[in-house]
């Protein structure tokens, strides 16, 4: 049973869609923003957490209408609770001028953003993000669970189905 509902129009597509019931490989950033003065973070650092990661890029009209509101409800829902970590990625696979990293550095602000966002994608080299998960394009949510599988991956979801999953992902041994 699917419990999301999809709500953007697919911008892009090489590959099948996602990777869902995979183990969940290396983010593939070029660039870590706002990350604690570190200058790599991976997947790795989230073992054991459920994580939820939104990709976007800085001129995607379904990102700033859906995707990021959902992230800031998302994050205000599980402020403080440390088995739920959470990520950004600009995922760039065109626009190279405009979803730059300054953009991205924008976005933090605009968003009031305080969780690790990164930059996939520069100088006309699509991101490595979006190839390495087969993003559909953005805005894109994938959830992995604390085992490091993709257990979500998509579009875009409701608020309360993310909570109701992400609750249950958190339950599993």
């Amino acid at each position: 049973m699917k419990l999301f509902l999809c709500m953007c129009i697919l911008t892009f597509n090489v590959f099948a869609s996602g990777i869902l019931g995979e183990k969940a490989p290396s983010f593939g950033v070029d660039t870590w923003l706002q990350n604690n003065n570190k200058p790599t973070l991976d997947i790795k650092d989230f073992k054991g957490k459920v994580l939820y990661v939104y990709g976007f890029q800085a001129w995607c009209p379904g990102c700033h209408s859906h995707g990021f509101p959902t992230l800031q409800k998302l994050s205000k829902h599980y402020a403080g609770d440390k088995d739920v970590a959470f990520v950004a990625i600009q995922t760039v696979f065109e626009g190279y001028s405009s979803n730059t990293i300054q953009a991205a550095a924008e976005i933090i602000k605009r968003y009031k953003l305080t969780i690790p966002v990164g930059h996939s994608g520069i100088n006309g080299k699509r991101s490595e993000f979006m190839s390495r998960y087969k993003s559909g394009g953005t805005p894109w949510t994938v959830i992995i669970d604390k085992t490091g599988v993709v257990r979500f991956n998509d579009f875009h979801a409701k608020v309360e189905n993310i909570i109701q999953y992400m609750d249950m992902l958190k339950k599993e041994l």
